[in-house]
Order: C-alpha cells, then sequence, then structure tokens
C-alpha cells in the first residue's frame, strides 16, 4: 500500500495538520464496492471493522497526515476570505492502476481551524443526500466526486433540531477549489499563491507546462471543463443550489453538495435553495454564474497573464457550453445529425414542457419510448394539442430527414434519457427511514440510480413523479 501525502508535504503552509474526532458508537452502513475495486484499494476498505480501525485508531497511515485546507470564495456574490475545510479532512492521495491520483477525504471529522465556531461535523440526512447525489451524477454520466463508505453514530448533532451524526469518505481528482487561487491572490500572499500554481502543475496538469503559455493553458482547461459540466447539468435539469466559488472545483466537477435538486416539474427559474430568495443560483442561472465563478477565479491568474490573454480564456466558456448542450439535448431529441431547425425544435419543446408544467426527466423517456407514428400518444399529455401537433409535424419531418432506423433512434434515446432520477422526494424516504435505523431503501434506491437508463424488476417505484405535494421540494444549506 502507498499512500501519498504531496499537498500535506508540499503545501503544508497553506493547510492545518488536524486529526479526525471520532463519533460516538460509529458504524460503516455501505461501502462503494465498485469503487473501491475500480481504484483498486487494500481489501481493509471492504471491512467494516477495518475501516473505522484506520479513520479512528491513532496512529494510522490514513489520519497521522490529516490535513484542513485554507482558502476563501465568493459566497451569494461577496467574498468571504474566512473560509476553509471546517468540517472536512484531506487524508492522502491514491494512485490507481491507471497512474490517476485520487484524493481520500473524510466530510464531517469535526472541528477545524477554519470551522468558524460551529461543530464541524456532518449529519445522516446532508451525508445521505450527497452519497446519492454523487453516484446518481456519476451513472449520468455528469462529471462529480464520489462517495466511497457511509458512517452513521448515534452521535448528536444539533442544526434545526436534534440529528445523527454521520462521515463520508468522498474521492475526487483534488479538492483543490477557485477560493483557494482566489484567497492566495486577495491575501496578497503571491509567493503561497506560487506555490499553489507549482504544486497545481506539477501534481494535475503537468501537460500544460509542455505549452508555451502554461497559465493560460491552465486557465483554458478549467474554462472548458466547467462549461462542458454546466452543460450537463442543464441538460440533465440539474439543479446545485449553492455556486459559490468555494464549491467550485478547478477539475470541472460536481462538488460539495448541499440544497441541490434534479427538476420535477419543468420550471426554468426553478430555486432549489430556500437559502436563496433572489435566485442567483436558479437552474436558468447557473450558465452565466459559471462565467461570473470563472472571472473571480481568473483575477488570480492576472500576476501571470496579461488582461487580453484572460479575456481569450473566458471566451472560450459560452461556446464550449453551448456546443456541448446542443450535442446533448440533440441526442436526448434523437435529432443525430446537426440541422439548422433543431435548436428551434429544441427550444418550442422545452417551451411545452415549461409552459404546461411537464416533469423534465419523465418527458424526455417518454419521448424515447414512441415512435413518431405514435406521437399522437403523447398528444393527450397536452392542454394545448394544437401547439403539440405543431411542434410534432415539425418534428416527424426533421426525424424522417435522418433516415436512421426509428428502432436504433429510441434504443440510442434510452441510453441518455434516465428512466430514474433521484428525486428529492424519495431522498427523504430514505432519510426518515435511515433515521430510525432502517438502510435498506438507501440500498435499493442507489442500485436504482446505478442502472438509471434500464428499469429493473422491483425498480419501478423509483420511475415515480412525485405527488404535487411534493414537488420542487426547496431545501436549506444546512448539513
Amino acid at each position: 500500500m502507498t499512500l501519498r501525502y504531496s499537498y500535506a508535504s508540499e503545501l503544508s503552509n497553506l493547510a492545518s495538520l488536524v486529526k479526525p474526532q471520532a463519533l460516538k458508537n460509529a458504524r460503516v452502513v455501505a461501502i462503494n464496492q465498485s469503487l473501491v475495486a475500480q481504484l483498486a484499494l487494500p481489501n481493509t476498505w471492504t471491512d467494516n471493522n477495518d475501516l473505522l480501525q484506520m479513520l479512528f485508531s491513532q496512529p494510522s497511515a490514513y489520519t497521522e497526515h490529516a490535513i484542513a485546507q485554507k482558502y476563501g470564495g465568493h459566497q451569494f456574490g461577496f467574498w468571504n476570505p474566512d473560509l476553509g475545510d471546517g468540517r472536512g479532512l484531506l487524508l492522502a492521495q491514491w494512485s490507481d492502476p491507471q497512474g490517476r491520483n485520487w484524493d481520500l477525504h473524510l466530510k464531517g471529522a469535526g472541528s477545524t481551524p477554519y470551522s468558524r465556531f460551529a461543530d464541524g461535523r456532518a449529519v445522516l440526512r446532508s451525508t445521505i443526500r450527497e452519497y446519492l447525489a454523487s453516484e446518481a451524477l456519476h451513472y449520468l454520466g455528469i462529471p462529480t466526486s464520489r462517495a466511497l463508505c457511509l458512517i452513521t453514530s448515534e452521535e448528536p448533532v444539533f442544526r434545526e433540531r436534534q440529528e445523527r451524526g454521520a462521515m463520508l469518505v468522498r474521492t475526487c481528482e483534488s479538492h483543490l477549489r477557485f477560493g483557494h487561487f482566489e484567497y492566495f491572490y486577495r491575501s496578497g500572499e503571491h509567493d503561497k499563491l506560487q506555490q499553489l500554481f507549482d504544486y497545481t502543475f506539477a501534481q494535475h496538469f503537468p501537460h500544460c507546462l509542455a505549452t508555451p503559455l502554461p497559465y493560460q493553458s491552465l486557465l483554458n482547461e478549467i474554462v472548458d471543463k466547467t462549461a462542458q459540466m454546466i452543460a450537463y447539468w442543464q441538460a440533465y435539469g440539474f439543479n446545485h443550489g449553492v455556486m459559490n466559488t468555494d464549491n467550485m472545483s478547478i477539475h470541472g466537477i460536481t462538488f460539495d453538495y448541499g440544497p441541490y435538486a434534479f427538476l420535477d416539474d419543468f420550471e426554468p427559474n426553478y430555486i432549489c435553495n430556500h437559502s436563496d430568495p433572489q435566485g442567483r443560483y436558479s437552474f436558468d442561472s447557473q450558465p452565466g454564474i459559471g462565467l461570473w465563478n470563472l472571472n473571480a477565479l481568473a483575477q488570480a491568474f492576472s500576476p501571470y497573464l496579461d488582461f487580453e490573454l484572460i479575456r481569450t480564456s473566458l471566451m472560450r466558456y459560452e461556446p464550449q457550453l453551448l456546443t456541448r448542450y446542443s450535442e446533448l439535448m440533440r441526442a436526448k431529441c434523437g435529432l443525430s445529425t446537426a440541422h439548422p431547425d433543431n435548436p428551434a425544435l429544441i427550444n418550442e419543446w422545452l417551451a411545452l414542457l415549461a409552459a404546461e408544467h411537464k416533469d423534465y426527466s419523465q418527458s424526455f423517456r417518454l419521448l424515447s419510448e414512441h415512435p413518431v407514428a405514435t406521437l399522437t400518444q403523447l398528444r393527450d399529455q397536452f392542454v394545448d394539442r394544437e401547439r403539440f401537433d405543431r411542434w410534432a409535424q415539425a418534428y416527424a419531418k426533421r426525424v424522417d430527414e435522418q433516415g436512421l432506423d426509428e428502432g436504433q433512434r429510441l434504443a440510442q434515446m434510452c441510453q441518455v434519457n434516465p428512466a430514474v432520477i433521484l428525486r428529492n422526494f424519495q431522498a427523504q424516504r430514505v432519510i426518515t427511514l435511515a433515521e430510525q435505523g432502517d438502510f435498506s431503501l438507501f440500498h435499493e434506491y442507489l442500485q436504482a440510480l446505478s442502472e438509471p437508463y434500464t428499469v429493473s424488476a422491483g425498480m419501478q417505484k423509483f420511475t415515480q413523479t412525485p405527488p404535487d405535494s411534493d414537488k420542487g421540494m426547496a431545501l436549506s444549506c444546512s448539513s
């Protein structure tokens, strides 16, 4: 077993050594066996007792170099320099058989110098939600961190009410955030900013060093990956909810899950976070906020790049996002070839869904299951049937022009339009049972989310849309 502690050893003055604080009567309730196998982690990661020993016994290779990272961030548009890992610890890095590096990060590990008088704990509710969401997005093909294991306990943690304390070990390429670079630039600690950039190049973007302008190559890559990630969010109806710059990864992956939601009815201005009454992070605002956040990050590149080079990098964002979004939406609509009529067809379909408050994911799935010859069966789903008829006629004409086998076209659509999507009302049912000590529905839902494009025996209940009373749940940031 070879663990590395590159951040702790090379950037020790940008973090604080902190030991995890054990939870009362902790027990492991989920281990992501497929991820353990993919990363080729040691067998100790498959045994509940060994896992708890690794995390809480002293000394341990997984905890002796554990650190809390320091960073800042723009929170709802306002700069906050007083941020950092307030409840999470970077334990170590691990290299998989393909040579890719993965952070092992413990969330809910207790107070750190950056906890700001909080307890540094996570609750079972939010930990389950992160586990479910990260796995759901992964199996949809959306870039994300992933959950490695879930630990519950009898530790009382107080939020709006008393809840169970919990922990999550998660993995991703690194936990470097926009806010890391912003903080050391804005604090005037340019020696530390340089250390951070040097580390980032060496550990994660060495190929950029081989280019004539390494800093611009790095910024280009962050811009491109962020744009593509948000294109996936928009195509699959995912609302992150808290796109503060300290929640944005330089690797273009979704992480720091809070009051997220997948759309139920298609509401373009949907707000999933009830702490966001102005809708800064509403569903339709996400593309614009992505660019706003990249502009905030780009300031940290100003000591290395002139204004025009930074501007050139940022100008990549919109075409990258629109190109990827267009590709994804064409695939979801079964429009395999580019054509000038495609955008109007897709936009009118979305307008129909919005006007009649149709379920976003279910509507695309129904479209995947109906040949153009039977589109009239979808007609009854809409009140404005004349509008639907006009759209269906134009859509059928465009599909016919492609000359594709209809069975093949529908099969391809079913591989990009999920039958099972993560629903907040379903997640709440999982949480309610888990808080009573029953994790059976949690595991069952995880299985369904790992096969989102098929409906296995007994999984039909997870394809259900919510009752009206449970649609569009807005949640808080508390965790």
